[in-house]
């Protein structure tokens, strides 16, 4: 249910902002707006003001904005406030007002964010250096070593570790170009992004990539009960210089290891009050949390630092503008990877998936996982809309602009007949995204005996 009301409530934002646009630009070129409504379904209460009913439905999922003589099949009349007595070049700015309130509010999120709490892990945004590159995996196979930095990936030079996360989920299960340095020399080779899984599922630690997260050593901060940690003299404070020898900076890299190992003991080095003292232990094969299992040691640790910025405005709006133009671009790729059958349709997201990861964001720490989601979709929903397709902002652009090079409306048969079609295929293609996100959650694996 909580899923269910954040989704309403992120939506809601998303679309009542995008129909505002229409509403104010309407109101700007004179076109009559019957109705603004929050929400779809029955009317619960409203009001008239200025020829336009104000509204609020039964169903708080966005809502809309009723134009007089937009619909397809109406009869045209002389009426001065009906937007087809408007001119074309009016009635594109109405159409692409919506869009363009999506991107604005985009970018007033994210400015927000960067001049109140902008929290971000460092390692993101710093050079990629593997700190531990797990055995029989993908990345393994081309020679990259613990300690190497990645100097080209895919099609970005010097990527941070951020890049390399978008540009693998972007070439699932394909061959992309990969240069790293080991020792000062640097070797440019191939490497193949596997997932067997779908993007979903997909992870650079699986992978077989393990981010450099810290240059210091990992920090015990706690310790469980009966674990291997406890049992071998393992204190809260204790700082882990080495594990048989090897020197790693994050938890992920020292379980990849572990299960390398398949459960061998080992030998740690930690330093304790200035002290190091050595420490033999036998990892246990223990739930993680998810149903699996692993070797673990068994401790909590201090979490890799963060770093926390509070920008003036002005810096604020080029870092958001630059996020945003970072996701438009993306979105944009994944489009047309989609088309040329780069990235597969299945890794598309419907309602379901959205509210999974807005559930997921509501629950991380701190506004940045929710905000920049939102805006994300914002961004998604903007360029989403001006997409060639009739019924969509972008299939209405597409219509005026055709008129205005042939100088002359398209037959009105014409459009409805084209508008029904369109209306069928979003369905289908609707109908698709749901049954997608539903497959995802395996609910038909586990009927399976």
């Amino acid at each position: 249910m909580s899923t269910i009301v954040e989704l309403a409530i992120v939506l809601g934002i998303m679309v009542l902002v995008h129909e505002f646009g229409h509403f104010a630009l309407c109101k700007l070129c004179g076109v009559r707006v019957e109705a603004f409504a929050v929400g779809f379904g029955k009317r619960l209460v409203g009001f008239r003001s200025g020829g336009t009913e104000y509204r609020l439905n039964l169903l708080p999922l966005g809502g809309y904005v009723k134009m007089a003589g937009e619909m397809p099949g109406e009869a045209k009349t002389d009426d001065p406030g009906e937007l087809q007595n408007h001119p074309r070049w009016q009635r594109v700015l109405i159409a692409v007002a919506g869009p363009v309130f999506n991107f604005l509010l985009a970018i007033a999120l994210m400015t927000a964010v960067y001049m109140l709490h902008n929290e971000v892990q460092e390692y993101l945004s710093g050079p990629a250096v593997a700190d531990y590159v797990p055995a029989n995996t993908p990345v393994a196979r081309t020679g990259l070593e613990a300690g190497d930095r990645i100097t080209h990936y895919d099609t970005i030079d010097n990527p941070t570790w951020d890049q390399v996360a978008v540009r693998s989920l972007l070439n699932l299960n394909q061959t992309i170009p990969i240069a790293f340095t080991h020792d000062g020399r640097t070797t440019d080779t191939t490497l193949f992004v596997e997932s067997k899984t779908g993007a979903e599922n997909f992870s650079l630690d699986h992978f077989g990539l393990i981010p450099r997260m810290q240059t210091v050593p990992i920090e015990v901060e706690a310790l469980e009960p009966n674990m291997p940690a406890e049992k071998a003299g393992l204190k809260a404070g204790d700082k882990i210089v080495s594990i048989d020898g090897l020197h790693l900076h994050s938890v992920p890299a020292l379980l990849a290891y572990l299960q390398d190992r398949a459960g061998k003991p080992a030998s740690l080095l930690v330093l304790r009050n200035g002290a190091t003292i050595p420490l033999e232990i036998t990892p246990q094969l223990a739930d993680i949390g998810d149903g699996t299992k692993d070797y673990r040691l068994g401790f909590r640790y201090l979490q890799p630092p963060v770093k926390v910025e509070k920008l003036p405005f002005g810096q604020a709006m080029a870092a958001s503008w630059n996020f945003n133009w970072k996701a438009a671009k993306l979105i944009g790729e994944v489009i047309r990877r989609m088309f040329t059958r780069q990235v597969s349709v299945k890794s598309l997201s419907g309602p379901i998936g959205i509210g999974q990861q807005v559930h997921e964001a509501v629950q991380m720490p701190g506004w940045m996982p929710i905000m920049s989601l939102m805006a994300y979709i914002s961004v998604n929903l903007g360029i989403f809309n001006l997409l060639p397709i009739p019924i969509l902002d972008g299939g209405m652009i597409l219509f005026l602009l055709i008129e205005e090079v042939i100088r002359r409306d398209i037959d009105q048969t014409i459009k409805e007949r084209v508008y029904q079609v369109a209306f069928v295929c979003l369905i289908v293609f609707a109908a698709f995204v749901i049954f997608n996100d539903i497959s995802k959650l395996g609910l038909f694996t586990k009927l399976r005996p």
